[in-house]
């Protein structure tokens, strides 16, 4: 089965809709995200297009805060401060990655945990891996939430992470083995966590044998086709993460984007998996919208 991220987004931005329409009726303000992003990486500014429009359709106030790539690191620390003490700004992101001559940890160092909506602050982090209240980055809360929505569930069994990521990996794990009642607000019920977890990464000896053992596998590596369908034991639950521009002369644009597993051929073995794109990705995305609302509703 194709686990549909496009269509369980457009089931969780139609929640949130609804939610943002009920604090409108009730005569309050509605959440407020602001994206900064530097430089004009394309990628980038298609990613924040996207999640401008997202915070549109579902009702979320959204500010784009543009600036040079010759921005200095001292000015971008003083608007992340800025945006630390803004009372109309529920949320923030710093879109990475980031000019080479700034300190992506220094930035991400800085911002308010409680406004952190990318979930990437140190102490956003150690909430997380505690099991304390925190904002869980975007996309491995979105992932958790496609597995609950199709009942996928991760107790007892054997999943193996391929990336050890700050953004997918780490935090993935974290939530994957976590016990149940440390949920995140508002995820769906399911029986989430209580997982064991690999994770496995470029120096990892025989990935094969150790991804046939798995029940679920979760790949982030950034590596086309990199998950093949001998890797893979049949009924397994296959989630691709990755994003990668491989060149295509037949398509429209001279390249076309694939994941970090072969579909073709684990799709007829795997139970269950996530295609690219269409999968994490849409997810990703209102992840971010879930972590906005909920950065607002803990602030009022």
């Amino acid at each position: 089965m194709i686990l549909d991220g496009k269509k369980i987004a457009a089931e969780i931005r139609g929640e949130i809709r609804e939610q943002v329409e009920a604090l409108k009726a009730a005569g309050k303000r509605v959440p407020k995200l602001a994206i900064v992003i530097v430089g004009h990486n394309p990628a980038s500014e298609t990613y924040v297009n996207n999640k401008l429009k997202a915070c549109a359709e579902v009702g979320i106030e959204a500010e784009k805060i543009a600036y040079p790539e010759e921005i200095t690191e001292q000015t971008l620390l003083a608007e992340v401060h800025r945006l630390n003490n803004d009372p109309s700004i529920d949320g923030f992101i710093v879109q990475l990655p980031l000019p080479s001559h700034i300190t992506e940890t220094t930035i991400l160092s800085a911002i308010d945990y409680r406004k952190d909506v990318d979930g990437l602050t140190p102490e956003n982090v150690g909430r997380t891996v505690q099991g304390l209240p925190s904002i869980v980055s975007a996309t491995p809360r979105g992932i958790r939430e496609l597995l609950a929505r199709y009942d996928i569930a991760t107790e007892g069994k054997h999943v193996v992470v391929i990336g050890r990521s700050n953004i997918v990996g780490k935090p993935m794990a974290i939530l994957l083995m976590q016990r149940p009642y440390l949920s995140l607000p508002g995820m769906s019920a399911a029986s989430l966590g209580d997982a064991t977890v690999t994770i496995c990464h470029s120096k990892t000896q025989d990935l094969k044998s150790i991804c046939l053992t798995a029940d679920i596998i979760i790949v982030a590596a950034g590596c086309p086709g990199l998950l093949t369908a001998e890797m893979v034991r049949e009924g397994a639950t296959v989630i691709d993460v990755g994003i990668n521009r491989v060149d295509d002369a037949n398509a429209p644009r001279g390249y076309r984007l694939v994941g970090d597993v072969d579909f073709e051929h684990v799709s007829q073995k795997a139970a269950y998996i996530s295609p690219v794109p269409g999968g994490v990705g849409p997810m990703t995305i209102v992840s971010l919208l879930q972590n906005t609302l909920q950065a607002y509703k803990c602030k009022v």
